[in-house]
């Protein structure tokens, strides 16, 4: 190269190889000079309304500094650097995607989620090693038919659209394992989606759907199955030969009937809440064993057959909003119940203030009264065997037969003595001392800590939590709900054997530091207080936490990371501060957000 052409090279403006660069937003050098090494490019987040040029053409130019270099390191030799791979464009303002896309044929995985796209290139059709295509967020109404030809595909995310339908083509992605085209317009799906016998996630909740085709049943690799939020007012019987199904979601549809699923032997969670179900039979619960999740609630049941019984895998049951009079006492007996909701039932047999207790108490009782009818006894809540003067201020019967506690709604200041002294030999397993004006907690609740379980101090005036409860080794349920808490100690560490802890109206402004270090915990409610932020690293080692209840609090941001915290079956953020996700995310459910926080961590 000569001296004068060096110089033309050397003067060159730096991006004056592509003309429509002038014009195009700033893409930093440093970004496509990894990505040529990397084979990933991240642009999310960058305020885009188009891609650069230099984008789809960064397989196939050369980098603006080999015009300025005539020797390489071996780092340097773009010759030899990867295709590109992987490419996010999500969170800008695209309104369309040039046909040039086909210059990245190498490309796996093409995220352009949150965009304003009204449509796509045809040429997306020849990025044949695309394995991930994530579009959704955007305002399709129609998808090309070369999309279809897409057969590597594993991952195809299409919700949150303006989709009226889906051609048949779709019926030639074989290979698929997750879908999800919730939240278009859909009134209909094809047959041929039957066709994608390896797909394992069928998402399809929010829109319009009346019915299922009955070739959906040929999916027999299918796990999980959401038709929520739709217009369906039956389920096809053929549905009962998806034989893998592992999760059911029908919330809010127009269901009458509990669908039968002999062949789904597989089953772990029936969500069937916000219908119109009137009648729940043995023949509807006798292929259901290995069920761990019924959700029926808001719906118009009247009854629950015995044959409820025969679901010895059951840990949440919710029949709220139904009209049920009386229960089966033997749910009291299900070894692995921990959730069962009742609110808003016009039960007759159990008052109010046990069910306010929560699901212990709730099961406790049950079992008390499978004993009563076992023994021919029939006495009431409300009797107590009074026999010393010390005994007259507590039930000595639930003491007695429930190893229960109770000195709840009494308005008092103190805990008196007496209270301690009738528990003498009685290996209490939960106190009750709700509903009081208890500042601090009394001391002397440190002499059962051999075999107490559950405490509950919800709605006192407890501003702070003493070091005794920090000594309830065996400790399993602390409610400290409607308090004037702002803060725990540290100490509460040591209740290692912790797992559901309830601190919802009280005056937090900080997520307590402590319960990152429980690793038992399953459940934990802080709704309404003043909670800024969360730890999503510290949260994601406690992989035994199934419910999260952050509802009205402070929270200016979300976390992505939260979205690893992959054990959640329960996630409420509504009536927080942070703008994303938006409420229409969050009204989809748990498995919703949790994805789409996912697909916002930082790659």
């Amino acid at each position: 190269m000569s001296r004068r052409e060096g110089s033309r090279f050397a003067n060159r403006r730096p991006g004056s190889a592509f003309q429509s660069r002038a014009t195009e937003p700033p893409v930093p050098a440093g970004l496509i000079k990894t990505a040529r090494k990397s084979g990933q490019l991240n642009l999310s987040n960058r305020e885009l309304s188009e891609v650069p040029q230099s984008v789809w053409r960064i397989n196939v130019d050369p980098p603006e500094e080999s015009y300025l270099n005539v020797s390489f390191t071996a780092s340097d030799r773009w010759w030899d650097q990867t295709d590109l791979t992987k490419l996010i464009l999500a969170s800008n303002k695209l309104q369309c995607l040039s046909e040039d896309i086909q210059l990245l044929p190498a490309l796996i995985v093409l995220d352009v989620h949150d965009n304003l796209l009204s449509s796509l290139p045809c040429a997306i059709g020849q990025l044949s090693q695309l394995q991930k295509l994530n579009i959704s967020h955007n305002k399709l109404k129609e998808l090309p038919d070369e999309l279809w030809n897409l057969t590597s595909l594993r991952s195809l995310y299409l919700h949150h659209n303006e989709l009226e339908r889906i051609q048949e083509g779709i019926g030639k992605l074989i290979h698929l394992e997750e879908l999800d085209v919730s939240s278009n317009q859909l009134t209909a799906i094809p047959s041929t989606l039957g066709e994608l016998s390896s797909l394992l996630k069928f998402i399809l909740a929010n829109n319009k759907l009346k019915y299922i085709p009955l070739d959906i049943s040929k999916m027999r690799s299918l796990k999980l199955l959401d038709a929520s939020h739709n217009e369906l007012e039956g389920v096809p019987s053929e549905l009962a030969n998806m034989v893998s199904l592992q999760q059911l979601y029908l919330r809010h549809n127009k269901l009458h009937h509990l669908p039968q699923l002999p062949s789904c032997k597989y089953l772990k969670e029936l969500h069937v809440g916000n219908n119109q179900i009137e009648y729940l039979g043995s023949e509807h619960l006798k292929n259901l064993s290995a069920v761990t999740v019924l959700e029926l609630r808001d719906n118009k049941l009247k009854s629950l057959p015995d044959e409820i019984l025969m679901l010895q895998d059951l840990e949440r049951l919710d029949l709220t909003n139904n009209d049920i009079s009386s229960l089966p006492y033997g749910l009291g007996n299900l070894p692995k119940l921990m959730s069962l909701l009742l609110e808003g039932n016009p039960l007759r047999s159990i008052r109010r203030d046990i069910i306010n207790r929560g699901t212990q108490e709730l099961l406790k009782y049950l079992r008390s009264r499978i004993q009563e009818e076992t023994t021919g006894q029939d006495k009431s809540d409300s009797t107590t065997a009074m026999t010393l003067p010390s005994e007259s201020m507590i039930n000595t019967y639930a003491l007695g037969t429930q190893k229960l506690l109770e000195y709840s709604d009494r308005k008092a200041t103190i805990v008196p003595d007496e209270v301690f002294d009738a528990c003498d030999g009685v290996p209490v397993t939960t106190v009750n001392l709700s509903k009081n004006l208890l500042t601090g907690l009394p001391s002397r609740i440190s002499e059962l800590k051999a075999t107490i379980t559950d405490v509950n101090l919800g709605f006192n005036k407890l501003s702070s939590v003493s070091l005794e409860l920090c000594t309830l080794e065996l400790l399993i349920h602390l409610d400290l709900r409607n308090n004037l808490l702002a803060s725990l100690p540290m100490e509460i560490k040591q209740l290692q054997q912790l797992q559901t802890v309830i601190l919802s109206f009280n005056r937090f402004k900080e997520f307590p530091n402590a319960l990152y270090h429980i690793p038992a915990i399953e459940t934990i409610l802080i709704s309404n207080n003043q909670v800024g932020s969360i730890d999503a690293f510290q949260l994601m080692q406690l992989d035994k936490l199934t419910t999260l209840d952050m509802q009205n609090n402070d929270l200016m941001q979300v976390p992505p990371e939260l979205g690893s915290c992959v054990n959640l079956r329960t996630l409420l953020l509504e009536g927080n501060p942070f703008r994303n996700p938006r409420a229409a995310i969050l009204a989809r459910g748990t498995a919703a957000v949790l994805e789409y926080l996912r697909n916002r961590i930082p790659t």
